[in-house]
């Protein structure tokens, strides 16, 4: 939705908008979704379990904020992406449905409830992300590396995947992320290059993948992971060079998903990308070198992540083992 209501004691409904930035846009009007890419509405009892934990250890989802078509299949199988630092983002993406705005101040005790709503739901492997905060001196990397911290005290057998922003003018943030050690480090290109001013304004394509290579520098030993939408204008050799960028940056797993327009205020879908292209990506990315590709229409960053992080070390596994043979 594009919109919520506020209601206020002696006052009459007033409406507050999500995303205020958008309102003086013109209309996209929404495409119709075509067979491939629709999904069942939840009704499994576990999804309402799931649900009620969020709500119980007042925790926001990416799964909610963001629209994910897929939290029907996620929540009902125990997996929801926990959303760190509240659920108001500093940045105004045409893609994204998260609200924009002043956050709040940071929570304190945010990591020891996703620490235990961790535990609780059991979870094997947990995708921690957060909204952008360019309002903290740290971009919240203090805040990210605390909740990791949590996690290992409480549940020291789940691996770790964060999905972080770009850290853009803080220095010194990607070395606190990384000195906690997650098991991954994601973190989204979303886009082609040529994109960014009107898909991605508040960020610079070239620091994102600078973030991601920073990682492999710092500590070649955790995954880097990146992602991206395709649908929005991009053509098929800018995309083929965006995994080449990838690449060069040592990134280990690619996503690859259908762009999906949350609302009319939103960038518009340019075309509906079939499942022949997404497996012509997938072919592309796994002959350039990735560990791991996720190329479908329903792709998102964190779907099925914990049965990915084990095909992500398993084929790091066979690409050590691979190139031992070939030195003896």
């Amino acid at each position: 939705m594009a919109t919520r209501i506020e209601i206020r004691h002696s006052e009459a409904p007033r409406e507050t908008v999500r995303h205020p930035e958008k309102v003086g846009r013109p209309d996209n009007p929404i495409q119709r979704k075509p067979s491939w890419i629709r999904v069942k509405a939840p009704n499994h009892p576990i999804y309402h379990e799931t649900r009620a934990l969020m709500r119980d250890q007042k925790l926001v989802t990416v799964c909610e904020e963001a629209a994910c078509p897929n939290i029907g299949e996620c929540w009902s199988q125990r997996h929801a992406t926990m959303m760190i630092m509240g659920e108001t983002c500093t940045r105004a993406c045409a893609f994204c449905n998260v609200a924009t705005g002043l956050p709040k101040a940071l929570d304190a005790d945010e990591p020891r409830r996703v620490a235990e709503a961790v535990a609780t739901l059991g979870l094997r492997h947990v995708v921690i992300t957060s909204v952008d905060r360019d309002d903290l001196a740290d971009g919240g990397a203090r805040h990210f590396a605390e909740t990791i911290r949590a996690i290992r005290a409480a549940t020291p057998e789940t691996t770790i995947e964060v999905l972080t922003p770009d850290f853009l003018r803080k220095d010194g943030a990607l070395e606190v992320v990384v000195e906690a050690r997650p098991d991954v480090f994601n973190h989204n290109l979303e886009t082609v290059p040529k994109l960014y001013p009107n898909i991605r304004p508040g960020a610079r394509y070239y620091h994102s993948l600078r973030l991601l290579d920073g990682v492999k520098r710092l500590d070649p030993t955790i995954f880097t992971k990146s992602g991206l939408m395709v649908g929005l204008g991009e053509e098929r050799v800018e995309v083929l060079q965006v995994m080449d960028d990838m690449r060069s940056a040592e990134v280990d797993f690619l996503t690859i998903g259908q762009y999906l327009q949350p609302s009319v205020k939103h960038a518009a879908v340019d075309r509906f990308v079939t499942p022949d292209e997404f497996e012509d990506y997938a072919r592309m990315a796994r002959a350039k070198g990735f560990l791991l590709v996720s190329a479908t229409p329903l792709t998102r960053s964190s779907y099925h992540a914990d049965r990915d992080f084990a095909a992500l070390r398993t084929a790091r596994e066979r690409q050590l083992a691979a190139r031992l043979a070939m030195a003896t």
